[in-house]
């Protein structure tokens, strides 16, 4: 009984509250005017909606950083490039960070312009681990946990021999379309080259550096972006001294079903990683002459046996089947129920099943804890979450409070959400028909028969299975350049996965390496 009182009251109650309200006004709500107040409510949240300027916007601070003994003085620029279409209508304000050297002539001096991949990611990654003046300590192979954090100077920075420009895709970071635009009209491979291609020249136009030797690095699916923001510019009298491709994929199409040519480019790749875990017979102690007989066996008896397909007799198969086994750790018997064609994610949850371990794909030393032991597939990528919390929040960190950047914009790591539908098709350079996959080698073959000085460097990882070096040195090798040019062709390799700068000994060679490029590409 007492609960139905209390239960009957309550109506009796809220009028109670309600009354004094209205008693202070001296006015009773008017319910016809509930449409005004949706109205002034929908009026102050557009107000208050953070969108990104038209008008470009930058923040400038001063520091330095000491870089092999020497001490580098150098302005850093945190702000926004406005892209336009030929009409000159703004289609899209870029977010970039550069830093330029103080006290030299910047009209002659080399400038880098950098990027991550994805497709649709931010450049948080190369802008905070790489060759900035700053990057996230780490020390590869581990987890970052949160204790852990730390941003300090970095002796690795390439300002000692180039100016630097980190520039984030549309949809991600604080980039953002304009107007009428979405983020459908960048999301493609030539939409995305093309707005790249166009914040380059913009930044080149607005600080004059027309004269500048200028280099491109991309990473991952940057590498794959670079020859065609590389062939636009040439078309765009950008001429371009080099570009370097870090963790390189130039060609998608050999990823469809039915193709061998991806298994063939894992092999070293997972033979290096059999290696590194110990998981091989009588392991041989130098990597570097391992793989060198891996790649023999690869394009040689391997390439053989993938190219029989079915008809491949059952004594062949089972001798292919021994001579993988012997290099890549699994036994023989798993690798005939694969027909000879191991799948990445196989590999990963296979080599160290007995241990209750999966490896890495963005480097595969790292190790993660399975929660199925018969999985075929595994949980997650341990070199991928291992370091996300620590970049995120040194980043976050960074710009506010050393650069001095201010928005109300969400950063984005990446532009993909529901909406993201990348374009895969490809006109490259030269071709009579668009590619349905893209091959981007196709257009770095093209500039480097144009410009015919220009330098190119790749730059791998040995534990990378996302981008694996051997299938780089196979597209490389099948871009039908002469001689002369195939000079113009370098390639380096380091004991690390695809993110070569996590492991600071890497970083350290790697910049020895493109510090001595960008010399020999500027004689």
């Amino acid at each position: 009984m007492r609960r139905k009182i209390l239960c009957s009251t309550l109506p009796l109650l809220f009028v109670a509250m309600a009354s004094p309200l209205a008693a202070q006004d001296g006015k009773s709500p008017d319910p016809a005017k509930g449409g005004d107040h949706k109205k002034e409510m929908v009026a102050a949240a557009e107000n208050a909606w953070a969108k990104p300027p038209v008008d470009e916007q930058s923040s400038t601070s001063k520091g330095s950083v000491t870089v092999r003994g020497q001490k580098i003085a150098y302005t850093a620029t945190a702000g926004t490039l406005t892209i336009r279409d030929d009409s000159g209508k703004p289609t899209a304000s870029v977010f970039y960070t550069a830093y330029t050297r103080d006290g030299v002539r910047s009209k002659n001096r080399p400038v880098t312009f950098l990027y991550n991949g994805g497709p649709g990611s931010a450049t948080i990654w190369l802008r905070m681990g790489s060759f900035g003046p700053y990057r996230v300590a780490t020390d590869s192979p581990i987890y970052v946990p949160p204790a852990q954090y730390s941003l300090a100077p970095n002796p690795d920075s390439l300002l000692d021999k180039t100016d630097l420009v980190f520039i984030d895709a549309v949809g991600a970071g604080y980039s953002r379309p304009l107007g009428d635009k979405t983020g459908k009209d960048f999301w493609g491979v030539d939409q995305d080259a093309d707005a790249f291609a166009r914040a380059i020249a913009r930044y080149v136009a607005k600080n004059d550096r027309w004269n500048s030797p200028k280099f491109l690095f991309g990473e991952s699916y940057g590498t794959l972006r670079s020859p065609v923001v590389g062939s636009l510019l040439e078309q765009r009298g950008i001429s371009l001294n080099g570009i370097a491709l870090l963790s390189t994929i130039l060609n998608y199409g050999v990823r469809q079903p039915g193709y061998d040519q991806d298994y063939m480019g894992l092999l070293p790749t997972f033979a290096a990683t059999a290696w590194y875990h110990n998981r091989i017979p009588n392991r041989p102690a130098d990597l570097k002459t391992f793989l060198d007989e891996v790649r023999a066996f690869d394009s040689g008896a391997y390439a053989a046996a993938l190219a029989k397909g079915d008809n491949i007799s059952d004594a062949e198969k089972r001798q292919v089947a021994q001579q993988m086994s012997a290099y890549i750790g699994l036994s023989s018997e798993y690798i005939m129920r694969d027909n000879l064609r191991v799948s990445l994610w196989h590999f990963m949850t296979e080599l160290l099943r007995d241990k209750g371990l999966s490896t890495g794909r963005l480097d595969t030393r790292y190790t993660l804890d399975v929660s199925d032991a018969n999985a075929a597939f595994p949980d997650d990528d341990p070199a991928s979450t291992a370091i996300t919390g620590a970049y995120v929040a040194s980043f976050r960190d960074y710009l506010s409070n050393r650069l001095g950047y201010k928005t109300d914009l969400p950063y984005k790591l990446s532009a993909r959400d529901s909406t993201f539908d990348w374009d895969w098709s490809h006109e490259a350079a030269g071709e009579r028909w668009k590619q349905n996959n893209p091959n981007t080698a196709v257009d770095l073959a093209a500039t480097m028969r144009t410009n015919t000085s220009m330098k190119v460097l790749f730059l791998n990882g040995y534990y990378d299975a996302a981008t694996p070096f051997y299938s780089t040195e196979f597209d490389a090798a099948h871009m039908m350049l002469r001689p002369e040019l195939r000079k113009n062709i370098s390639f380096t390799y380091y004991d690390a996965g695809h993110m070569i700068y996590l492991n600071p000994r890497a970083l350290t060679r790697m910049h020895d390496d493109v510090a001595a490029w960008i010399d020999s590409a500027t004689r």
